[in-house]
């Protein structure tokens, strides 16, 4: 019989590719790695890998194993929500994950309800960047997670995941009210108005990062990036003290200071609720899906 834990390894290297990312992804070591997968082909009977180089790729058995481990782990995941719903009250760990402003502005009143309704759920949450999310929720770190797209960065369907829209942010240019800078006449973009400024970006590796290169690109020109910042509370500050433009969506203006002035883009951040194939009937994902959804409702800004 297949173990169903070295066919999710497969899966996991048919998507990225190498097993020293397999291994990142899946928090153990790549020496781990490579002995899961042997045994899983002496378990199959045929070759799934072969060597390339210094690495390895899929046979064409390897291959159609890793398609199929989709369906197989999004049945099992089905299973444990139907056991989960037969038990008379939810119980043990959910672990959530969310982006910085989603952790300050909807994920505390969703918490607070959860925990007042089910008082027996053991409730962790984890602040990442939603482009980790995936890793997470495969490896079994996260049970249900927030992640966020944006018009410039459109996220890849993910076959292991399913989403849910939450909501939607008007998306902003903040810059220092003293500069005055001008967003031109109607129709023109405001993002423009940054193209001689120096910039406030997040990490390379963040998908705010990616939407501010990317809007400035379609605007003509390539930002010069002065400062780099994840924390859009210190972004705002920095915008604030004069040193540099920067992009900012609508959750992130509960700790705007003042001295900055605002100026609508022409794009939005769509934020969703994520979790595995098959576990968005489990109850306790569910409730927590309609704690979200609630605390969402609660903010002046546009459902989906």
């Amino acid at each position: 019989m297949l173990d169903v834990r070295k066919m999710a390894l497969l899966r996991q290297l048919a998507r990225l590719g190498t097993i020293a990312a397999v291994a990142q992804a899946e928090f153990c070591t790549p020496s781990a790695v490579s002995q899961q997968l042997s045994a899983l082909e002496r378990e199959a009977g045929v070759q799934l890998l072969r060597r390339n180089g210094r690495g390895v790729v899929l046979t064409a058995a390897g291959i159609d194993l890793a398609e199929r481990t989709e369906g197989v782990l999004a049945l099992l995941e089905d299973a444990s929500a139907a056991l989960a719903a037969a038990r008379t009250e939810l119980s043990g760990e959910l672990r959530i994950g969310a982006f910085p402003t989603a952790v300050r502005t909807l994920l505390p009143a969703a918490l607070v309800d959860l925990g007042a309704t089910y008082p027996r759920l053991d409730l962790r949450v984890t602040e990442l960047d939603p482009a980790q999310v995936p890793d997470a929720l495969r490896a079994g770190v996260l049970d249900v997670a927030l992640v966020h797209e944006y018009d410039y960065v459109p996220a890849e369907p993910d076959p292991a995941m399913v989403t849910e829209p939450l909501l939607v942010e008007p998306v902003y240019l903040a810059s220092a009210a003293a500069l005055g800078l001008s967003t031109g006449g109607p129709g023109a973009d405001p993002i423009l108005a940054g193209r001689d400024q120096p910039w406030i970006v997040g990490s390379p590796d963040t998908l705010c990062h990616l939407m501010a290169v990317r809007l400035c690109q379609a605007a003509g020109f390539t930002p010069r990036i002065r400062h780099y910042a994840d924390d859009f509370a210190a972004v705002l500050t920095l915008v604030a003290a004069g040193q540099g433009v920067a992009v900012v969506p609508e959750l992130a203006l509960a700790s705007c200071p003042d001295g900055v002035a605002l100026a609508v883009l022409p794009a939005k951040r769509r934020t969703f609720i994520a979790c595995r194939r098959g576990a968005d009937t489990h109850p306790a994902i569910a409730a927590c899906a309609a704690a979200l959804r609630s605390a969402a409702a609660a903010h002046s800004i546009v459902r989906l």
